[in-house]
């Protein structure tokens, strides 16, 4: 009996067929997985600029307010509550007016206490100064007397000396009278000598105890004048600011408690964004618009102390010491921080926000096609291009909200 031989025809037939709905289907999944995803967008809802080689200057723009040029604080010197107020807040006071008046019972007390020490110690150092004259003085009654008994022992010697040549009086009571004229002599010389003696200690012993009284003459008029420390008065001529003082409150010494605006020149101060703090040098020159006019204006102090994300800043007005300004008034200022130069630039825009400056979507023909890039500085109208774009690319710049994720925008003229 013959067998039935199959044809191998039919599996290699078989075979190709699958292999070929494979391969469909493999070109099928890469297809899809690697087309790029797109959205599309009308033309007209967006805001397309064009990228372009232009003169960069870097500068930014902000708010800064007149201030004067000089300002004096107003402390506080002696702590105590506020027991009276001479002056209101906003008004022209001169230097010397007195503004307020503290009250300190215990510092009073302090004072008082001092200033009767003081007294005191000066008067036991006048009457030292009493009794070193006092005994100058009983020295010199001493020698009067010693003197006028010396003169006696020697009107008695000469007038014995005669008489003892001439043998009329003995030999005995003529030595009792040399001997005694000696005496009176040496006693003489020794109390010229002590008064001398105490004269130069006593003169020095003065000096000292009027050095001494000049002294607490000088702490006793510091004293006295620190009592007047109670009385806050105006550390110089001007308008009183900031003056609000409250009366009962107590303050500590060193405490402000207002401000004098010395009206001679004005200033700008600005808070300016952290971004900039590297940026900003004192000496940097820019502009302000005054009554039509551009007047220069020129950094003169930087704070660097940021608080909520600004730092402060301080300008001064260029060669303009006429300008009639009102404390408060707010300029818009332009202030330089390069020089300018011809960069690749690419106008300013809201897509930034949404891409932080690292691609944009660039246009041809009909598609906007997802781009990286990087910039550099900026300006309040352009940030510099250093990568990713050339001069004449037409790129997206309004905002990215709603194709953060998509790389190519079909662009439609509905």
């Amino acid at each position: 009996m013959d067998t039935v031989i199959k044809s191998k025809s039919k599996k290699i037939k078989y075979a190709t067929i699958a292999a070929v709905v494979f391969l469909a289907f493999g070109m099928m999944a890469y297809f899809s997985f690697s087309k790029k995803k797109s959205l599309n967008v009308n033309e007209s809802e967006l805001l397309v600029k064009t990228v372009s080689n232009d003169y960069f200057e870097d500068f930014m723009v902000f708010q800064a307010r007149v201030e004067p040029l000089n300002a004096m604080f107003v402390n506080i010197t002696e702590g105590g509550s506020v027991q009276e107020i001479f002056a209101e807040n906003g008004t022209h006071v001169e230097k010397g007016q007195a503004l307020a008046k503290m009250y300190n019972p215990n510092s009073e007390l302090n004072y008082m206490t001092q200033e009767t020490a003081i007294i005191e110690q000066m008067n036991n150092l006048n009457n030292g100064k009493l009794n070193i004259r006092n005994q100058e003085l009983a020295l010199t009654q001493d020698l009067l007397s010693i003197d006028h008994d010396y003169n006696d022992a020697k009107r008695l010697f000469d007038m014995n000396k005669r008489l003892y040549e001439k043998e009329i009086i003995s030999k005995n009571d003529w030595n009792t009278i040399q001997e005694n004229l000696r005496f009176q002599q040496e006693r003489k010389n020794n109390i010229q000598l002590s008064i001398q003696k105490e004269k130069q200690t006593n003169q020095i012993q003065i000096s000292q105890i009027n050095r001494s009284i000049q002294t607490m003459e000088k702490s006793l008029e510091i004293l006295r004048s620190n009592k007047k420390n109670f009385l806050v008065t105006a550390p110089a001529s001007g308008n009183l600011t900031s003056f609000e003082p409250i009366l009962g409150k107590t303050y500590q010494g060193g405490e402000s408690i207002g401000k004098i605006d010395v009206m001679k020149g004005y200033k700008l101060v600005a808070d300016v964004d952290e971004f900039y703090l590297e940026k900003t040098a004192v000496g940097q020159k820019g502009t302000v618009d005054y009554k039509g006019n551009q007047i220069e204006v020129l950094v003169i102090k930087i704070l660097p102390e940021v608080k909520n994300g600004r730092f402060q800043i301080e300008l001064a007005f260029i060669g303009k010491d006429q300008l009639v300004l009102q404390q408060g008034l707010s300029f818009g200022v332009k202030l330089t921080l390069s020089e300018k130069n011809k960069v690749l630039v690419l106008p300013k825009g809201q897509f930034f926000s949404d891409t932080s400056g690292k691609w944009i979507f660039v246009i041809h023909g009909n598609e906007a096609i997802k781009k990286p890039i990087k910039t550099g500085r900026e300006n309040p109208d352009y940030y510099e291009v250093i990568s990713g774009l050339k001069s004449g690319d037409k790129v997206i710049t309004s905002s990215y909200a709603d194709f953060k994720d998509v790389e190519v925008l079909n662009l439609t003229k509905e």
